[in-house]
Formats: structure tokens, sequence, C-alpha cells
């Protein structure tokens, strides 16, 4: 097999790719460090990467100080997971009509579904607000879930129909031969041949919804039992003082649980990433 990129080329793509995680990365790295530090030596000058007085003390205090802080991290979780089975019973049928079916205005839904997505939640924080009042979801999980699971549809329409794309149409045509009903065949054959796809979406949309849910739980609760994970980090902002320190020691334990779904589903994410990449 003739290698088609030259020596200098290869360096220069890992030096990109280098450069490029570093951005990632340092970000993760600096939090990491602040958060072994003591309050007093966050700020210290001149900066150093490594000290003596590192510890992982920060990691001890944050459960004394926020006490509340195994239940905020309870709730993004469950907020989360709950936005992404609700987003998902929306997302697979709609995907799959706009797949497999011709009919009047489906353009126009796909149309609508970018005009959507290119509109804030920041925008509609008030409309939904009075939403939520008038159907009486105010400081109830369902008032964080459904708008969290609302705004990622859009996409997650978007992403699951070019799976469903994927799918080979005789798969169905040979199951309706068969004698089955189009509801048994997405569920019993098209589903299962796409499920690398619906775990792409549903990463997708856990981590988005995961990551927006500030603003939500600031507008439509008040109950400190059901606050998220972004809401309990305000416990760190003193009046006079933050606690950099145990801020970032949460923040990082906050990740953990997203991370370890990441890595036992990392396989399957790259199998719905690559799907279709290479033309058969």
């Amino acid at each position: 097999m003739i290698d088609k990129y030259k020596f200098h080329e290869k360096i220069g793509i890992y030096a990109a790719i280098a450069v490029f995680l570093f951005f990632v990365l340092a970000p993760f790295l600096e939090a990491f460090l602040v958060s072994l530090r003591p309050l007093d030596a966050v700020f210290r000058a001149p900066y150093r990467i490594w000290t003596d007085d590192m510890s992982f003390q920060a990691y001890i205090d944050i459960w004394s100080s926020v006490p509340g802080l195994p239940r905020y991290i309870f709730n993004s979780l469950f907020i989360s997971t709950m936005a992404t089975v609700l987003a998902l019973i929306c997302i697979i049928p709609a995907a799959y009509s706009v797949s497999r079916f011709k009919y009047r205005g489906r353009d126009t839904f796909m149309g609508a579904l970018l005009g959507i997505n290119m509109v804030g939640s920041t925008v509609l924080i008030i409309p939904l607000y009075k939403l939520m009042l008038n159907l009486g979801l105010l400081n109830t999980y369902s008032a964080m879930i459904i708008p969290g699971a609302a705004f990622t549809v859009p996409v997650g329409i978007f992403l699951m129909r070019s799976y469903f794309l994927r799918v080979p149409k005789e798969l169905e045509e040979a199951a309706y031969v068969d004698g089955a009903s189009r509801l048994y065949t997405l569920w019993r054959v098209i589903l299962p041949v796409a499920a690398p796809g619906i775990v792409v979406v549903a990463v997708t949309v856990f981590l988005t919804t995961y990551a927006q849910q500030f603003l939500f739980a600031l507008t439509f609760n008040s109950k400190d039992a059901l606050h998220p994970l972004p809401i309990g980090l305000f416990s760190f902002f003193g009046r006079e003082r933050v606690v950099y320190n145990e801020l970032m020691a949460a923040c990082l334990v906050g990740i953990v649980p997203v991370l370890i779904g990441f890595i036992f589903l990392q396989k399957y994410i790259v199998a719905g990433l690559t799907a279709g990449a290479v033309k058969e």
C-alpha cells in the first residue's frame, strides 16, 4: 500500500492535532490544577504549574461546603436522562416519517425545523415561563425536562433522518412481504439496524440538555431539592469571595458521571459516527 502522505505532511498533521487537543484539554487541566491549590494560592504570582502545597482537600471539603451537592448531581442526571427519553420519543417517528414518506408539507416542515433551531432558548424564556405557569408546572422536574427536550428535537430529527436514509429499503419490503405492519417493522427491523445512530443522537441530546440546565432551572424552579448541578455551583460564590478551588473540584466531579457513560458507550458512538462513511 502506497502512503499518500509525505513525512513533512505527517508532521504538520500531527502538529495540528496536538495544537487542537491542547486548546481542548487545557481548560480541564487548569481546572484540575486550580482544584488542587489552596484558595489563597489560586492567583499566586508568578504562576507555577505545580507547587508543594497542592492536595485533594477541596474534593473532600465540597461535600461539607454544599451538603446538597449529591442531590444536585442526581437532579442533573435525572433531568438530562428524562429529557433524552422524551426527545427520542419525538425524534424517532418524526425522523422516520421524513426519511421514508413523501407528503405535502414535508419540505416546509424540515425548513421550519431549521428556523426553530436558530432561535435560542433565551429568546423564548418569557413565553416559556408563562406557559409553565399556566400549566402549573413551575417548581417541578417537568418544567426543566420539557423545554430541555424540546430544544434538542430539531437537531435530533436531522441527525436521525440521515441514519434512517442509510437503512436499505429492502429490509422493510421483506418485512412487509412477511406480513409485518409499519409499526412492527420500525420497532423490530429498522431500529436495531439504526441503533448506532440512535446512540449518537441520544448522547448528543443528553449532553445538550446537561449543559443548558442553568437557564431553565433558574427561571422555572425555586425549590432547592430540585436544583440541578449548575444552580448548586452557585453555592461556591460568596458575597466577598469565590471559592475557586472547591468550585473547580465540584465541576470536575459533576463531569465524572457523564465521562463514565461516554466511555462505556464509546464503541457505539464511533460506530454511529462512521456509519455510511464507506460507500458500498
